[in-house]
């Protein structure tokens, strides 16, 4: 299975791609976790110290696969290799790889960096075997540039407030246009009383909800301390072992 986890910045959506991804390589499942967030933070969420290169790091490689200096570039380079030569193995045996940012003086960036990494985001969801778990960068940009097209479920993650809640909205849109079918939402940061009027508007946009995720003091701790919400006890986590057993159950 292959997601997309999404939503505005500071929802918590890294909290919740790292999270899964240990809880599901808790039940034996081989999980690949992606951080294709800029800000690349799924390493701490996952309890991996020292996190792995990004890929845009190693240039010369990238040049080798996808073109070069010379102002050509291949489309499809070769990328069935680099998950074993570049990611590495963390916590409870999840695998882990970092995509970079690609720096470009203007949007729309062509170059052998972004076509490397749209060729290996479009390899993962379609070859790889595993539990595919994509921490996707804030916002909805990732969306026009279409490096989701073909994932099992995109995750939306939301909090109260109704800035959130407008993302989701746009994400929604904008998944529809390439493809996407399959979304979902959790709740993060949430207070009972909040619930079912997030849900209602949720459902008013067609998105249903796969779970919430209470305010939980210990998460907040566990951030201050640099650990992984995984390691920590809770009623967030509790939460969050409640999303896990839904998903595996296609509950969404």
């Amino acid at each position: 299975m292959k997601i997309a986890v999404t939503g505005k910045g500071g929802v918590g959506k890294t909290t919740l791609a790292g999270t899964l991804a240990r809880l599901l390589a808790r039940d034996g499942l081989d999980v690949l976790a992606i951080d294709a967030d800029s800000d690349m933070n799924l390493a701490s969420a996952l309890g991996i110290e020292i996190p792995p290169s990004p890929l845009t790091d190693h240039k010369k490689f990238i040049d080798e696969r996808a073109g070069g200096q010379a102002g050509m570039f291949i489309l499809n380079p070769k990328v069935d290799d680099v998950v074993e030569r570049f990611g590495i193995t963390g916590p409870d045996g999840v695998r882990m790889l970092v995509m970079g940012t690609v720096e470009k003086g203007g949007s729309g960036c062509m170059c052998p960096a972004s076509s490397f990494l749209r060729a290996l985001l479009k390899h993962v969801v379609f070859k790889e075997s595993s539990f595919v778990i994509v921490d996707m960068e804030a916002g909805i940009e990732h969306l026009g540039r279409g490096t989701t097209r073909g994932i099992d479920l995109m995750i939306i993650v939301v909090e109260p407030g109704s800035r959130s809640i407008e993302t989701a909205s746009r994400i929604k849109d904008l998944a529809g246009d390439i493809g996407i079918v399959r979304l979902a939402a959790v709740i993060n940061k949430v207070r009972d009383a909040e619930i079912k009027e997030i849900e209602s508007r949720l459902d008013s946009l067609g998105i249903p909800l796969l779970g919430s995720i209470p305010y939980d003091n210990s998460m907040i701790t566990a951030d201050l301390n640099n650990q992984s919400p995984a390691e920590t006890e809770g009623s967030a986590l509790e939460a969050l072992k409640e999303i896990k057993k839904r998903l595996i159950a296609g509950e969404y």
